[in-house]
């Protein structure tokens, strides 16, 4: 249906429940009240759902027992540490935390879409999947490993952003989004007194020459047509300033899209640290975290979500992808597993500036509620009109 098809009961509904996920944000794997909340919902709906305590997905599941084809839709529940600044008349009431992502959004579509396909119970299956833990911890593999995917044929995800008005779909195969991973760098020099430098090995200066090395690795050793970002985000050194620091640490992320790049710069961190450990007569380790993978939408999935955007927004709404994000997400975990695609959903409020993800101040238009509701409607009457080759039921 046409997003302005969306009953005005189900739109308010939807409002409602994400405001009060707005004024009451949980954190990664604490999503406890959330939880019943979407529960009290499906039940309120005659939706059998499953949970398995605090840190859990929630997964509700609709139409016939033995489903050909069965759809999973996906919504993350979880909040961001933060102080809320957006004096909204529903902000944060919990100090500390707030929904600076919109999960409070994606959970009442998802739940909207709920409404919808209870109301015309589907000829396929499908799987509602509330997860937690997006932002810290991948909490899709939490539900990946309760067995919420099997016999699941496809996936389908959104997320809100500013980047586009409501009213607006991205849809696009391929890349969506970088593999993300996390670096520490330890140096141990050998501390002093400020006026005796050349009785020490300064961890300051060596943490210095290795912030300005490392920028050289994206713009001079990367083929400028793959995106990728190595980010130093702390800087840790120094006890009092007539004191030669001993240790300092550095942490950052790396961005990337493909996997040779990805390797690349990987052995051009460790190469600069052990140089510069070698040239200063200092002691440098880099420990290397994996982040989440990349997302990559599948051909077919992608085409399906393209049918039902046009289905909500129209062919002036549908949106073409210029490059991937060098944001990460943990969708990526679920399409390592089975097919499927991510999309976006334009919420820029009118008149208001861009404002990113993340902030203190992010908001959303809530007319992306009744666009994203009808949206995961409309994928489960495509998954209907042409059911997918996905994994096979369980």
């Amino acid at each position: 249906m046409h997003h302005s098809a969306v009953p005005e009961g189900v739109i308010a509904r939807m409002r409602e429940i994400r405001r009060d996920l707005h004024r009451h944000p949980e954190l990664a794997f604490q999503e406890e009240r959330t939880a019943a909340r979407i529960m009290a919902e499906l039940e309120a709906l005659g939706i059998a759902c499953d949970y398995g305590g605090v840190g859990s997905g929630v997964i509700g599941r609709l139409g016939p027992s033995q489903p050909v084809t069965t759809i999973a839709l996906r919504a993350d529940m979880d909040a961001l540490p933060g102080e809320e600044s957006t004096q909204l008349p529903f902000a944060s009431q919990e100090p500390g935390r707030m929904h600076a992502c919109g999960h409070d959004a994606h959970v009442a579509m998802v739940l909207g879409a709920a409404h919808l396909l209870a109301a015309a119970p589907p000829v396929v299956g499908v799987r509602l999947v509330f997860q937690p833990a997006e932002e810290k911890g991948g909490g899709a593999r939490t539900v990946i490993a309760a067995g919420a995917l099997e016999g699941v044929s496809a996936i389908f995800g959104a997320h809100v952003t500013h980047h586009y008005r409501v009213g607006q779909i991205m849809v696009a195969a391929g890349v969506i989004t970088a593999q993300s991973d996390r670096f520490r760098i330890d140096v141990r020099g050998r501390g002093g007194h400020g006026a005796r430098p050349h009785e020490a090995t300064d961890a300051v200066v060596i943490t210095g020459f290795l912030i300005t090395a490392l920028q050289t690795l994206v713009s001079r050793e990367i083929d400028p047509v793959h995106p990728s970002v190595v980010t130093i985000g702390q800087v840790q050194a120094g006890s009092a300033p007539n004191v030669i620091a001993e240790t300092a640490v550095l942490e950052g992320s790396i961005r990337t899209t493909l996997p040779a790049v990805r390797d690349q710069l990987h052995a051009g961190l460790r190469r600069m640290a052990r140089a510069l450990g070698d040239l200063h007569g200092a002691e440098v380790e880099v420990t290397l975290q994996s982040g989440y993978p990349p997302v990559v939408n599948t051909a077919a999935e992608a085409r399906l979500a393209e049918r039902a955007a046009r289905q909500v927004v129209g062919d002036a709404g549908l949106m073409a992808l210029d490059h991937p994000s060098m944001g990460s997400e943990d969708f990526a975990y679920y399409l390592e597993r089975i097919p499927g695609c991510y999309v976006r959903f334009g919420a820029r409020p009118e008149g208001s500036p861009y404002v990113p993800l993340h902030s203190p101040a992010f908001d959303i238009d809530e007319g992306v509620l009744p666009v994203g509701a009808a949206f995961f409607e409309a994928v489960v009457r495509e998954a209907e009109r042409s059911p997918l080759q996905g994994a096979p039921p369980a």
